[in-house]
């Protein structure tokens, strides 16, 4: 499978539909992290966290495979966006105070993608990875979602996404992992807010693909009657996150 072209279709609305990513996390983030001077956003798409981070460090690197995703990146003073692998970079050795994966450590190719993180992050620098999967409403709206649009879709998800959905407990990750605290990722949306980022699933469009779009718009009427498309609810979603040091031979692993 071409993963790239996954993202580069629609990747306009991807970067309109997709959730920001807690505050909070940023800030406990950059608390363990000795220095600001430098992240690395890997597989950015279109900045959703890139953008943040930049209020936490100096300069930021977001690369991403994705032609189309770095297009619909926003120009940021002290963010540079370039299209790279996650697995080969031009980033100098030891460049980075941390490393940072948001919505994308289930794409790479492990076996070259750590030995490249090693390379270009710091002795005592940090690694994290998080994501989010299933969103929950309240009872009877997952329910009618699960029957209308996710049991049709099912079929059309990558298989790498299930690492997502098993919250990274399959990674073997090199580094010294950090204990993370619970954090939420809330968003208060309107329906159409919600399907626009049903829309954006890289699931639902192959799914479209294959047969069309009148599942979706079928989903989309069948809430629409227990959910006023101009009402804001509130859709809280499934959410993971993964930390380490990089304690190397050089530094003293505190």
């Amino acid at each position: 499978m071409d993963i790239h072209k996954l993202f580069d279709d629609k990747s306009d609305i991807y970067a309109q539909a997709r959730p920001r990513y807690p505050q909070a996390l940023y800030k406990w983030l950059a608390e363990q992290c000795p220095s600001h001077s430098a992240v690395w956003d890997v597989g950015c798409g279109s900045g959703q966290a890139a953008l943040d981070l930049r209020g936490y460090f100096e300069t930021v690197q977001a690369t991403d495979v994705s032609p189309s995703q770095i297009e619909n990146a926003p120009a940021t003073a002290g963010v540079t966006f370039s299209v790279q692998p996650a697995e080969s970079t031009n980033f100098a050795d030891q460049t980075f105070d941390a490393v940072f994966v948001a919505q994308a450590l289930h794409w790479f190719d492990h076996s070259k993608f750590w030995p490249e993180v090693m390379r270009v992050l710091k002795p005592n620098g940090v690694f994290a990875a998080w994501g989010y999967s299933w969103p929950h409403i309240d009872p009877e709206t997952d329910q009618l979602l699960d029957e209308s649009l996710l049991s049709v879709i099912r079929s059309h998800w990558a298989v790498q996404n299930q690492l997502l959905w098993d919250r990274y407990e399959g990674v073997a990750s090199p580094f010294k992992p950090l204990p993370v605290p619970e954090f939420e990722l809330i968003v208060s949306w309107s329906l159409k807010q919600f399907f626009a980022y049903l829309h954006s699933w890289s699931a639902t469009r192959r799914c479209m693909d294959v047969q069309g779009d009148d599942f979706f718009e079928n989903s989309y009427r069948q809430l629409s009657q227990q959910w006023v498309p101009e009402e804001i609810r509130e859709v809280t979603m499934d959410f993971v996150v993964i930390a380490g040091i990089n304690a190397s031979p050089d530094s003293d692993g505190e």
